[in-house]
């Protein structure tokens, strides 16, 4: 056999195994598209782009004569040859890969199809397109590609703005609670009062997700009437309300900080006294058996001691009236003046030590579950009974807020009424009020005045105020004049009331309404003293807390439910120090207006007593939180947050396919596709019925091709998460074998373990920005983030880059964009 011959035979091996039809030793062509890509994939597109075959492919108007010179650099034309070579073989219009055809999509017009390219900006810059594997441009090729989409995007865009229509939305849950709060200076438990909202993007504040049924509806009357009648201070029937202490929550140090030093145990809550009256605080202790060891209880009102106590022990024949002692329910009357009060119950310590200072050698906790026996008390619950005696509707801020004059003769009561419903109604409704408004609610007074007093029947008004379409929805209309599809301008109350729900998740203030009454917040450089003079208010706070908790997930800590078997230390303490932890970090990044990559660099965090030991942070007592830096890199960022790795977590192992989905969703910006139906679970063990690590159960869950697709995405990220447990506890081994956390990114960046997944991540700071941009869009706009928004958050980004991407600039950026500021006609 000649050495041509056997080459021949090699090839048509070759050719076989690309599915090519082989008879007698020669190849016999089929379909073109089916060939291109077989060849594709096999030797790689720069041989095949000197193949006839690959003409076949191109389309007439983009083929260049013999002899000609290829197209220049940085024009549509080069842009397409290199679309051709690289990315048209799969995403085509006979194998629509990923429902992608690019052979067809005109770049002379990329914004007459701005939804294809967006989607190719996105893949491209996250490198996940061409794949891992498969031939790529070079680096600077490919920029120049995106960058020249980009510009061209961003020119169509500003041409004809597309700023989107946010639907009619409903006030959710937190919101209606925030309005009430500056609305009427009432904190309610807005818990007990309105189910929870509906989730869509990642977020409840999403206006097509917040819907009103006729159930919601009732709930809402319900709320009104009661928050009414608090607030104006209506004599209440006597009621008996009771607050649980959680059953997993350890009592062996102080609780919280509204507490006395050198105490233990108990809990500060808050209440509402409706009135100025007689109440009875009754306790239900654990372990206070009448001849054990003495302990006393201290009980405060608004930080002072009304009374102080002994339970167990011998009887004290010297026992304060009204006040039992010596059992496990304790109980005391006194009086309490109307409005928010903090009841603080606490037990005295035998050995007491500063806070922050190391104990000294103690016993384990005796109230510990692991104890056999229980010798110092536990609180229980609190119960709040009256009143039994009602003094008057007191001064509150409520009642101040409410009633602007208080009418002394019959004839002088509308009046006030109307001012009172005028003052109300221009707060809650977010503008000025008409005379018809005001008559609407002065119906509802007259109705009830015939039967009762003047302070009830404003009362009725205001629930007719509350339970307004005016209140409960942000309601934005269309101007008298324009094209349907036009972009127009809000105005300056409209721009409010997005700015107050974005910052605050509440109300404009006076001051912001003010302004926008006068028709000066659209001014450039009032727009933006305001967005900083809201920023520097401590409810902003709202805002970082309500967006990162959705965004990151850790408002799911609430509903994670460790299996105690494999974690026997879990305990609600720990559970709160880990959502705490995140918490205190989000709003420390808002208040010193951090760079938002620090989320990812920051070295340090906050801790106290408890979750330190939990991460083997040493020096750290007491449970006050405090700011530790960190000296260990496992722990920088994010990444390292217990409440982040316990909610991508199952109750008993983690998950590297929930983190990698996790990352690559919220770090990232690029979620897998949604998984195919009847995928078989992780087998519990490895073959054979033995121990086997995570990764090991995974490598055999892949054998499956169905499950094979998406998670060769998804879980290398989440095996550079496994030194941490289900609990974001450092670990070194499973199942008796080394932790392996290598991993690669989409783009084959290989990485080991949490702190080179961290540099990787790092290199491209501006897809994480971009990501934290449009979470952040989303939540301010109520609605997802579309291909025609992907400008605005372009803009934004850049302009960011220039102050080193602080929360101020992304904040700046997003109030200044034409998503925020405008909205789409429609009518």
């Amino acid at each position: 056999m000649t050495k041509n011959q056997s080459a021949t035979r090699l090839n048509v091996q070759k050719y076989k195994g690309l599915g090519v039809r082989v008879t007698s030793g020669r190849v016999m062509y089929i379909p073109a598209a089916t060939f291109v890509v077989g060849l594709t994939l096999w030797f790689g597109s720069a041989h095949l782009l000197a193949s006839p075959v690959a003409l076949i492919q191109q389309p007439q108007s983009e083929r260049q004569p013999a002899g000609t010179q290829p197209a220049q650099a940085g024009t549509s034309a080069s842009y397409r040859a290199l679309l051709d070579r690289y990315c048209v073989t799969c995403h085509n219009a006979r194998m629509r890969t990923a429902e992608l055809t690019l052979d067809t999509a005109d770049l002379a017009a990329v914004g007459s199809n701005a939804m294809i390219w967006e989607k190719v900006v996105r893949k491209l810059k996250a490198r996940a397109m061409p794949p891992a594997g498969s031939p790529r441009p070079d680096a600077d090729v490919l920029a120049g590609l995106v960058s020249w989409l980009e510009t061209s995007l961003d020119a169509a865009a500003a041409s004809r703005p597309n700023p989107g229509r946010p639907t009619l939305h409903r006030l959710n849950r937190v919101e209606y609670a925030n309005a009430i709060r500056d609305l009427l200076g009432l904190e309610i438990d807005v818990r007990s009062l309105l189910p929870a909202d509906t989730t869509s993007y990642g977020f409840d504040n999403i206006a097509d997700a917040l819907s009103l049924s006729p159930g919601l509806l009732e709930r809402y009357l319900s709320a009104a009437q009661k928050i009414a009648q608090l607030a104006v201070g209506l004599p209440p029937r006597r009621n008996v309300e009771s607050v649980k202490v959680p059953r997993l929550l350890e009592q062996d140090q102080r609780m919280a900080d509204e507490l006395s030093f050198g105490t233990r145990g108990g809990m500060a809550l808050r209440h509402y006294f409706p009135v100025d009256g007689e109440y009875v605080i009754r306790l239900r202790l654990q372990g206070a058996a009448r001849g054990g060891p003495p302990t006393d209880v201290d009980v405060r009102l608004d930080g002072v001691a009304v009374s102080r106590f002994q339970v167990g022990g011998p009887p004290r024949p010297d026992a304060q009236d009204g006040q039992r002692s010596g059992g496990n329910t304790p109980e005391f009357r006194l009086t309490v003046a109307a409005g928010p009060r903090l009841i603080g119950v606490s037990f005295g310590r035998r050995q007491v030590v500063a806070e922050g200072s190391a104990p000294a050698r103690m016993p384990v906790a005796s109230n510990s579950r692991n104890s056999v026996e229980t010798v110092q008390p536990t609180l229980e619950s609190v119960e709040i009974d009256g009143p039994y005696k009602s003094f008057g509707a007191g001064n509150t801020l409520s009642r101040r807020l409410i009633f602007a004059c208080h009418p002394e003769r019959i004839q002088d009561e509308e009046p006030c009424a109307r001012r009172i419903f005028a003052t109300l109604a221009r707060r809650a409704y977010r503008r000025p009020v008409t005379s018809q408004d005001v008559d609407r609610l002065m119906q509802l007074l007259r109705e009830l005045r015939k039967t009762e007093g003047f302070e009830a029947s404003v009362a009725r008004g205001l629930e007719g105020v509350l339970v307004s379409p005016e209140f409960l929805f942000r309601v934005e209309r269309d101007p008298s004049t324009g094209q349907k599809g036009d972009a127009y301008r809000l105005s300056d109350l409209e721009l409010a009331s997005r700015l107050s729900f974005f910052l605050w998740s509440s109300i404009p203030d006076e001051e912001l309404l003010g302004l926008a009454e006068r028709r000066e917040l659209q001014k450039a450089a009032v727009l933006e003293q305001q967005i900083r003079r809201m920023l520097a208010d401590p409810r902003a706070a709202a805002m970082i807390i309500n967006f990162g908790g959705q965004w990151l997930q850790t408002r799911n800590m609430r509903l994670a439910l460790p299996d105690v078997k494999e974690f026997p230390d879990f305990d609600e303490n720990l559970r709160d120090a880990l959502q705490r932890e995140t918490e205190l970090f989000l709003v420390a990044q808002l208040r010193e207006d951090r760079s938002a990559v620090d989320l990812l660099t920051a070295r340090y965090t906050f801790l106290n007593e408890r979750l330190a030991k939990h991460y083997g942070v040493p020096g750290v007592y007491g449970g006050h939180f405090r700011r530790v830096d960190l000296s260990d890199d496992r722990r920088v960022g994010l990444l390292g947050h217990g409440s982040i790795l316990t909610v991508t977590s199952h109750p008993n192992r983690t998950s590297p396919v929930v983190r990698g989905k996790w990352l690559l969703e919220t770090l990232l910006g690029t979620p897998p596709p949604p998984p195919p139906p009847n995928v078989p679970a992780l087998r519990d063990v490895g073959e054979g019925g033995r121990p086997a690590s995570v990764r090991e159960r995974m490598q055999q869950h892949r054998a499956n091709p169905v499950c094979a697709s998406c998670h060769k995405v998804m879980d290398p990220l989440g095996f550079a998460l496994e030194n941490f447990d289900a609990l974001g506890k450092w670990r070194v081994s499973d199942a008796g074998a080394p932790i392996d956390a290598t991993g690669t990114l989409p783009d084959g960046t290989p990485f080991d373990g949490p702190t080179q997944l961290r540099a990787a991540l790092l290199r491209t700071p501006e897809q994480f920005v971009t990501t934290v941009t449009e979470q952040l869009l989303t939540y301010a706009m109520g609605r997802g983030v579309e291909y025609y928004d992907a400008p605005a958050v372009r803009q934004i980004v850049r302009n960011a880059a220039r102050h080193d991407f602080r929360w101020s600039s992304l904040v700046l950026g997003i109030v200044k964009s034409t998503p925020f500021q405008m909205r789409r006609r429609e009518s």
